[in-house]
């Protein structure tokens, strides 16, 4: 007998299954979030910080569809920071350093107050599944409870056989520091038939604050007072939240010395000794990597970045290592302002198990597998925002199967949601995942300041608002657009204007034109066209920026759209999971391979797919097309048209 019955369980409780319980449980499922320590739930167990490039716009876009990242992120912030500020808010940023106690509680609470979700303490050590061994009907743990469930979600990050390492002859069995890793579900997972490769990663040493020289050091302010990170919080000027003091980062370097040092021992660390052999993430490489790749590099950035208000411990970024402990101290005290440094932990090394996501649909459910779904490092991911957002996909689709809807599967022109999930179940993995605006087509129309936007009928749709939070939208929906009407209907005066366009020296008015026609000139902005004539001080500031942006970069996003269009309509041309590709004697030998092996949902997918060329794609869809006319099983959705009919003649 179960002990109870869910629609979806989540197993673990870091970034991705918190995301996953509060999504499914917002589409209006029973949920279940089950995790060995209720106290470790949200742990940011590397940096405590949340976005960056591309990674703050996933939380955006996570936010958009009811997540509790961005939520919590306020809850906990001690610095914000708007990166690439100096390159036009088209490619802003946000990125937020948070107190690491603060950030865990606020995301416990925001999890307890889902009404349709409970949060279990347990060891979930195996899946239950029904007769034909083929689909989940629920977990067991290792306490011998048992819970029902109509399908699973598994978010256990680093913990599947995790191991951690501290030079070459240091190792223990854990998921992260503290704590232990998981085996028994490991184990059967690959006894299931999923095949399982292994990761890296690795987390710079923490030194404690009261011994570092900060009036050395250069320090980094919080830029908080301009910027909020939730829509649900942060809708006005004025919080609905308290926001914590908050404090600066402080930057120094790693110089020659310090190289000499690791250098000289880089045989000892774990990772160039040979004892961890698996791939690591290129492009947040360890201390050692940095030196053995840029031998001529002068120094290295280093952050030093508070932990929080209840403690004086520090998060030395930039300073990943696997070396043993005694020479991570004596690296540390090489570095400027650091010379008398305490270091209250070391850095490490940890190598765990992963499943190719290639194994996954679009849904992130296994193909093979009915009602099973995996989101996060799992799925060879890295970073706090890419386990959120697959979570958040994860979590949606596990609800809606189990409440037999239809699922949810967004595209790479939507959201940099979209990019990631199709960028892993399409194309895989063969290092740690790290998204990057340059991954996606769209990154001038999928934006930070414009997520809520993209997303919220989504939201709505599915019913994952409050009547509260339905009501921001749809006012900043309408300020959107009252925005766009006084850009275009209201003329600025030279006399108005002159002092405005004389600061950024751009040339002054002949005579009144409307504000649309001035907010397009290089450095003025909408907002200040606003101010300068004494309308729309009412309005949402970001409700201003987008507009702003619209008015702007009009051209560029319009063409965006239509091929955004054009990928929307391949994507609508689907391709059944048992085409018979090896007989399709008109596309290459390399393509039957690519096309057999990964078994694309439809036209889109196959044409990211390495070694499918374009003419492989127009023959693909001859074969389709003649398939369906001789009887045999249909891949277009009814009242779709092949993307390469005449009438349009368009090439992909």
């Amino acid at each position: 007998m179960n002990e109870a019955e869910f629609d979806v369980v989540v197993v673990g409780a870091g970034h991705a299954g918190t995301e996953a319980a509060v999504a499914a449980a917002r589409t209006g499922a029973s949920v279940a979030i089950v995790t060995s320590s209720l106290e470790t739930v949200g742990q940011m167990s590397c940096n405590p910080a949340i976005g960056g490039i591309a990674k703050g716009c996933v939380v955006r876009e996570v936010d958009a569809l009811g997540g509790i990242m961005a939520r919590a992120t306020d809850r906990a912030m001690i610095q914000f920071r708007m990166l690439n500020r100096s390159k036009g808010p088209a490619v802003w940023a946000p990125r937020a350093q948070c107190d690491r106690g603060l950030y865990r509680r606020a995301v416990r609470s925001l999890l307890e107050e889902q009404p349709r979700l409970a949060s279990i303490q347990a060891t979930v050590s195996a899946l239950v599944f029904d007769r034909t061994g083929r689909r989940v009907v629920g977990v067991a743990t290792v306490e011998g409870r048992t819970f029902g469930a109509k399908t699973v979600v598994i978010t256990t990050g680093t913990f599947l056989r995790g191991t951690i390492f501290i030079g070459t002859t240091t190792s223990v069995s854990g998921g992260r520091a503290g704590e232990k890793a998981t085996t028994h579900l490991a184990r059967q997972l690959e006894d299931v038939g999923l095949t399982v490769e292994r990761f890296k990663t690795g987390t710079p040493p923490r030194i404690d604050g009261r011994s570092v020289k900060l009036d050395e050091l250069e320090p980094q302010l919080s830029e908080a007072e301009e910027f909020g990170y939730s829509w649900s919080q942060f809708a006005d000027a004025h919080p609905s939240v308290v926001r914590p003091r908050q404090l600066p980062c402080w930057i120094t370097f790693l110089e020659a010395e310090g190289k000499k040092i690791i250098s000289d021992n880089v045989a000892l660390s774990a990772m160039y000794g040979g004892v961890v052999s698996a791939k690591g993430p290129r492009y947040c490489p360890s201390v050692e990597d940095k030196v053995v790749r840029f031998p001529l590099a002068e120094r290295h950035q280093i952050f030093l970045e508070p932990e929080g208000h209840d403690t004086h411990e520090m998060y030395v970024n930039g300073m990943s290592t696997s070396l043993p402990a005694h020479l991570q101290l004596e690296v540390l005290r090489t570095i400027r302002g650091l010379e008398e440094v305490r270091m209250t932990r070391a850095g490490y090394a940890i190598e765990y198990d992963y499943y190719p996501p290639t194994q996954l649909d679009a849904t992130l459910q296994v193909r093979f597998i009915g009602g099973l779904y995996l989101a996060g490092q799992i799925n060879g991911t890295t970073g706090y925002e890419e386990a959120a957002g697959q979570g958040v996909v994860a979590g949606i689709n596990a609800a809606l199967s189990a409440q037999g809807r239809e699922p949810v599967i967004l595209g790479r022109e939507t959201s940099y949601l979209g990019v990631l999930i199709d960028d892993l179940v399409t194309k895989g993995v063969d290092e740690p995942y790290r998204l990057f605006t340059s991954r996606s087509e769209f990154r001038l129309t999928v934006r930070q300041d414009n997520a809520l936007m993209r997303l919220a009928p989504l939201a709505k749709s599915l019913g994952m608002y409050s009547a509260e939070e339905e009501a921001i939208v749809n006012r900043r929906s309408r300020d959107e657009k009252e925005a766009f009407r006084l850009a275009h209907e209201t003329s600025i005066a030279p006399s108005l204007a002159a002092k405005l366009l004389d600061a950024v020296g751009s040339a002054p008015l002949a005579h009144s034109v409307k504000i649309s026609d001035v907010a397009r000139r290089q450095n003025v902005s909408l907002e200040d066209c606003f101010t300068a004539v004494d309308v729309g001080g009412e309005l949402a500031r970001e409700a201003v920026l987008t507009t702003d942006l619209e008015l702007k970069y009009a051209g560029y996003f319009e063409k965006e759209r239509v091929q955004a269009q054009r990928m929307k309509k391949m994507g609508g041309f689907a391709l059944d999971a048992e085409l018979p590709y090896e007989s399709m004697k008109s596309l290459s030998i390399e393509a039957r391979q690519k096309l057999a092996a990964r078994k694309p949902a439809n036209l889109a997918q196959a044409a990211r797919l390495s070694g499918v060329s374009p003419s492989d794609l127009q023959n693909l869809v001859i074969e389709v097309e003649r398939r369906k006319a001789l009887g045999g099983r249909g891949s277009v959705a009814p009242g779709t048209r092949a993307p390469f009919d005449e009438e349009h003649g368009e090439d992909y």
